[in-house]
């Protein structure tokens, strides 16, 4: 139950996070007509999970707290892009890259799907047809 709780403070604070990035970068290039912020998140967030699973993956904390409120909490409520990157990434290093590229693909190609589908349904529900 505590891990828990520090994961969820924990996706709080980096959802936090997330917004004041998306408000600093839309008050700072207003009309960019560019998902500028969501890029900063993702490489951002990628390039701190990286940090985060070496120094944890290094000094054996696999189970400790502070991963987790730090690895699936902040960087989870900041992007979950971070933690595709370490899954790809972790395969490649394995020696799978068919698996890692396969991984990749359809994590990419499913999710498009899957947001066409859910507006897909939206629209046809919400229009009545």
């Amino acid at each position: 139950m505590i891990n828990t709780l520090i994961v969820i403070l924990g996706a709080g604070l980096g959802g936090g996070a997330r917004h004041g990035v998306n408000v600093a970068v839309s008050r700072l290039m207003p009309g960019l007509g560019f998902p500028l912020a969501t890029l900063i998140i993702n490489v951002l967030g990628s390039f701190l999970m990286g940090v985060l699973a070496e120094a944890f993956a290094l000094r054996g904390a696999a189970g400790h707290p502070a991963r987790l409120f730090l690895t699936t909490g902040m960087l989870g409520g900041f992007t979950t892009f971070s933690t595709f990157s370490l899954d790809a990434i972790s395969l490649y290093e394995r020696g799978e890259t068919a698996t890692a590229a396969l991984y990749v693909l359809a994590s990419v190609a499913a999710g498009l799907l899957g947001l066409v589908a859910g507006l897909a349904l939206v629209r046809a529900v919400l229009s009545g047809s």
